[in-house]
């Protein structure tokens, strides 16, 4: 975690709530059954989970709410943006894949920066749900949690949707490429 305060101030507070409203209200087939008043709620009492959500945004996301957890009464956000964000692209997978590159270093790796951002990295299971709600990642592809098997051998994974199918593809976790970032989700 960076030493950044995750603290918006209240014109930052009201813009990226104003923001989440209008994609929340254009989108209702992402949350079906569920109210905006007590999406609001809880993110008004979590400010930390808020900045995260505001970073989501300023990186390309484009957060929205795709579930309610009855069971913990969280609230699911994913990055819902067409394409994997775009200031989230040109990552290797983690930090070991980014200390092991020799030369032509990319800026970042993917899990340092979710982490920073206060997300998780979608598995492979949740971008097959966000896959559900539309196209996504027709001309992209993201990262998403690698099994520790895989990751061991060197390995990592992402997926895309082409030909109206979700993929899971492999790669060395060191590389990265222009049109590879990864979607993260938030629960709050």
């Amino acid at each position: 975690m960076n030493n950044e305060k995750r603290k918006l101030s209240s014109e930052q507070r009201e813009e990226i709530l104003g923001v989440l409203k209008a994609r929340f209200e254009k989108n209702m087939n992402r949350h079906k059954g569920l109210e905006w008043i007590n999406v609001q709620a809880k993110l008004e009492t979590n400010t930390e989970k808020l900045w995260s959500l505001n970073k989501m945004e300023i990186t390309g996301g484009e957060p929205d709410v795709v579930g309610h957890d009855i069971q913990t009464d969280e609230y699911i956000f994913y990055d819902c943006s067409a394409e994997s964000p775009k200031g989230r692209r040109s990552f290797c997978y983690d930090r070991e894949a980014l200390e092991s590159r020799k030369a032509h270093k990319p800026e970042n790796n993917a899990l340092d920066m979710a982490a920073d951002m206060g997300i998780e990295i979608l598995t492979e299971e949740q971008y097959r749900e966000m896959q559900k709600l539309g196209n996504f990642d027709t001309k992209t592809s993201s990262w998403v949690k690698t099994p520790s098997n895989i990751r061991k051998l060197g390995g990592a994974i992402f997926c895309d949707r082409r030909y109206d199918t979700v993929f899971v593809y492999h790669n060395g976790a060191e590389s990265y490429y222009a049109a590879r970032g990864f979607r993260g989700s938030l629960r709050v």
